[in-house]
């Protein structure tokens, strides 16, 4: 009996083991349910209002703000440089005769602005530009965000054909929701350079460009060279938006660097360079069938659409015509997209955001 006894008293477990063995128990358990729920972490994870739709949005809104003040005279320049040689740039003598205005190259118009117009004409235009924000990087950003997500469905791994169609897509929307102030700003844009060519001024500010639109082509008039500007954007943003999410995450694999401001210097000049050589043919067709004279309908008298505008542009100017103002494009893209890219990345991890 006392035999029998200590046997059955040496087979139970100490409380030490049944401890043990209870805690595994549990643990196994909560193991279970995060690989269940697809969380890794055993602590709950908190909503943080900085990864938000709408602070992402609004993030990206003023970080494009800052970029676009900083790099507006350079974009200004672009479209007075895509101007020249197009059958609407002509200017008057004083007898009266159509003549084709000088070449300039970058530099010097720049500086005739300055010269011919003054320092502060540099940011002419700059109202709807920053308008146009308000729209188009906010919806660029957080449908690139939304459409990387769905792809990925819970996955690492971001392949590159999903990226572009990401990137794509995400241009092409937030320049369609953007084209009327896009329109806008190329109208204000160019009053300059046809003062100088002593012709009559158009319109006198953004809120008298907005009028005059609509007033010549309805509502539907805010659109016009809408096809090439999403052409333009889709391919813009193929650069930008792809180029930056794969060389960012292609270099912090490659070379084990964190999600620092190097990473995003090498990452935006890459994307502003590849945005830039994609985007500027696109960028060239869209300028001029927006700064076209149109007539009592708003329809455009130089060109029927972007398809006409590109053969014309290549049979009588040639090829490269098509890369008027890609100096400047990329001059501005690089700075552009160096500054926007570490004015958001830097305001959401100040808000404590997750990296983009």
């Amino acid at each position: 009996m006392v035999v029998a006894r200590n046997v059955a008293e040496n087979d139970k477990p100490s409380t030490g083991e049944a401890a043990a063995a209870a805690a595994s128990d549990g643990d196994t358990t909560m193991q279970q349910t995060a690989a269940a729920t697809g969380r890794t972490e055993m602590r709950p994870v908190k909503y943080h209002y900085a990864d938000s739709f709408w602070c992402t949005y609004l993030v990206s809104v003023f970080a494009a703000s800052i970029a676009e003040t900083v790099t507006y005279p350079l974009d200004l320049t672009k479209t007075r440089l895509q101007i020249q040689g197009e059958a609407a740039a002509t200017a008057v003598d004083a007898e009266g005769a159509v003549k084709k205005l000088k070449y300039r190259g970058m530099f010097a118009t720049a500086t005739g602005i300055i010269r011919e117009e003054g320092a502060l004409k540099l940011w002419q235009g700059i109202t709807p530009a920053l308008y146009r924000h308000l729209v188009y990087s906010g919806v660029r950003i957080v449908t690139y965000d939304a459409l990387r997500k769905k792809l990925r469905n819970g996955k690492e791994t971001f392949s590159l054909w999903q990226s572009a169609l990401s990137g794509v897509g995400a241009g092409a929307l937030a320049q369609w929701l953007a084209s009327p102030a896009d329109l806008v700003k190329v109208h204000v844009q160019m009053e300059g350079k046809r003062r100088a060519m002593g012709l009559e001024p158009r319109v006198h500010s953004a809120a008298h460009a907005f009028r005059e639109i609509v007033s010549r082509g309805g509502v539907f008039g805010l659109w016009k060279g809408s096809v090439p500007n999403v052409q333009r954007a889709a391919l813009v943003n193929l650069g930008d938006l792809t180029t930056y999410d794969t060389v960012k995450h292609f270099i912090m694999h490659k070379t084990g660097l964190p999600d620092c401001h190097v990473v995003h210097i090498m990452s935006s000049i890459c994307a502003g360079l590849v945005a830039a050589t994609m985007g500027t043919p696109a960028d060239v067709v869209k300028t001029r069938i927006m700064n076209q004279p149109t007539d009592a309908s708003g329809r455009g008298l130089l060109y029927k659409g972007s398809i006409d505008c590109l053969q014309q542009t290549i049979g009588k100017e040639g090829f490269f015509a098509l890369y008027k103002g890609f100096l400047p494009v990329w001059i501005r893209m690089a700075p552009w997209s160096l500054t926007f890219w570490l004015s958001f990345e830097q305001i959401r991890a100040s808000l404590g955001a997750s990296g983009y």
